[in-house]
């Protein structure tokens, strides 16, 4: 090949991460257990880059010729509730394992992979990454699609979230229901709006049964759920004030601010009493 070419070429695909990464299969993150549940060795960096190359293989496959099937990714935020209810309900265990991302959420998660010598470098939470999805979601043109919440919530949330990414493209809204009666009408909706990242805020484990349950047919190149962020981005509920959340007592706050919570609470001791059980 011509250098002066090889050259130049070479500069069209610096200028071009997105072209580059068309080629590029990701391999799948390093993972701990932690009391029989993988949870990816991922960061908030990591885990936007692995949605990156699943967007442009998901693009590519749907235009090339003939298109492919390329089907719709699923990420899991895993907290100590998770793994609890993963080790109690065999089922939920079944969707964690077939996931494919299960990132870090919960201060819980982080210590028990301290005590293990295996430290993560930090949280990967719904709640912040529905903000540091539609950022890169606005810098490369992707749409994203805000399902669940309370009637209302959605669209609100997604004003917001526009407002704080300019150039973010909500290609769609609806509150909708995990009901399997529900399907057909939310499915169409879906393939109108063709999304390329799905947040989905049914409340756990409802989400995730119900991304797992429809993921093959899911226009989408990733579906996430997001629990109660939706409510958080519109100021319908409050997150812990940013000193809590450094201190990871984000749980302490929920209890004060949500008493009704408390039996899910409990789930946290269950989950500390098992990791230093195991550990022994």
């Amino acid at each position: 090949m011509d250098s002066h070419k090889g050259a130049e070429n070479t500069k069209k695909r610096k200028q071009n991460p997105l072209r580059e990464k068309n080629s590029l299969d990701f391999a799948h993150p390093e993972r701990l257990v932690i009391l029989d549940v993988a949870i990816d060795r991922v960061d908030f960096a990591l885990t936007l880059d692995l949605i990156d190359a699943w967007v442009v293989q998901r693009r590519s496959a749907a235009t090339g010729r003939p298109p492919t099937h390329f089907p719709c990714r699923q990420i899991c935020t895993v907290n100590p509730e998770f793994i609890v209810d993963a080790r109690r309900d065999p089922a939920f265990a079944a969707v964690l394992a077939r996931a494919d991302l299960c990132v870090p959420d919960g201060a819980g998660v982080l210590w028990a992979a301290r005590l293990a010598g295996q430290p993560l470098r930090e949280r990967v939470t719904g709640s912040d990454g529905v903000h540091h999805i539609c950022a890169r979601a606005a810098q490369r043109g992707w749409r994203v699609y805000l399902l669940g919440a309370a009637p209302g919530v959605a669209e609100r949330a997604a004003v917001l979230l526009a407002a704080r990414s300019p150039g973010l493209k909500v290609a769609g809204c609806y509150a909708g229901s995990p009901a399997d009666a529900a399907w057909p009408d939310m499915l169409a909706r879906l393939r109108d709006a063709a999304p390329d990242i799905l947040f989905v805020a049914y409340g756990h484990p409802r989400q995730d049964f119900w991304i797992d349950r429809h993921r093959d047919a899911l226009p989408a190149a990733v579906a996430i759920g997001v629990g109660g962020a939706f409510d958080f981005v519109a100021g319908i509920s409050r997150r812990a004030p940013e000193w809590m959340q450094r201190l990871n007592l984000e749980w302490l706050h929920r209890l004060v601010t949500q008493p009704w919570r408390w039996r899910r609470m409990l789930k946290l001791p269950v989950f500390v009493g098992w990791v230093l059980l195991h550990k022994k």
